[in-house]
This record gives structure tokens, C-alpha cells and sequence, in this order.
């Protein structure tokens, strides 16, 4: 007796979870459109319970999500929060000084660990 064929049923299954992912998200979309926020591939997968991936290859949602921020201007960050120019030179100059320390760490401890690992095989050569 030959294997049954699942194919079809296999088939069905996956066009109705993709279906059902697709009314998930056409919901989160509409949910947003409902809310005075910003609504973000992010924010709309998440909602609809669906990977960014997917949303990203329904050109029609994408267009959708498009649409809707562009209606609701993106979140201005107030002065008083944004970051001035010094403040990120002196971050920038701040972590390449420790990158700079690391890397000099590092290397001190290579050395030693090759000073050891000659000082063990010189004293197996030994017995």
C-alpha cells in the first residue's frame, strides 16, 4: 500500500495560517489608523503577531503603514533631550579610549598566556 498523500492537506493548512496572518495584520493596521500614534512595521508585526520579514513582503500593508505615517508626523524629541555635538564627540572620544585600553589588555594577557603555555611545555620536556 502507498503512503498517503498530505500534500493537500499540508497546503490548506499553510494558505490558512498565511490568510490568518494577513487578517491579523489588516486588524493592527486599522487598529492604528483608530489611535493618534505612529503606527511602525515594528508596532503593527508585533501587534498582529507576524515577523517583520513577512509584513515587509506585503507590498500592500507596507503601503498601508506608509500611508498612515504619513498622516501622523513622526515624534519630535525635545531640545532639551537630544544630544549636543560635544556631548557625543566626548561619548565617541570616551569609548575609543576604553576600546583603546581593551585591545592593550588584551595583549598583555595574550603575551602571558603564550609565556605559560611555553613554561609547560618546557617543563614537560623536562620529565
Amino acid at each position: 500500500m502507498p503512503p498517503a498523500d498530505n500534500a493537500r492537506f499540508l497546503v490548506e493548512a499553510s494558505k490558512a495560517r498565511s490568510r490568518q496572518a494577513r487578517e491579523r495584520a489588516e486588524e493592527a493596521i486599522k487598529a492604528a489608523a483608530r489611535r493618534d500614534q505612529r503606527p511602525t512595521v515594528v508596532s503593527i508585526a508585533n501587534a498582529a503577531g507576524v515577523s517583520r520579514s513577512w509584513l515587509y513582503t506585503q507590498t500592500d500593508l507596507i503601503t498601508a503603514i506608509n500611508q498612515l505615517q504619513q498622516r501622523s508626523p513622526a515624534p519630535h524629541r525635545s531640545p532639551r533631550h537630544a544630544a549636543s555635538d560635544t556631548s557625543l564627540h566626548r561619548r565617541l572620544e570616551t569609548a575609543l579610549e576604553r576600546n583603546r585600553q581593551l585591545r592593550d589588555q588584551v595583549a598583555d594577557l595574550t603575551r602571558k598566556l603564550e609565556t605559560a603555555h611555553g613554561e609547560i611545555r618546557r617543563l614537560r620536556t623536562l620529565t
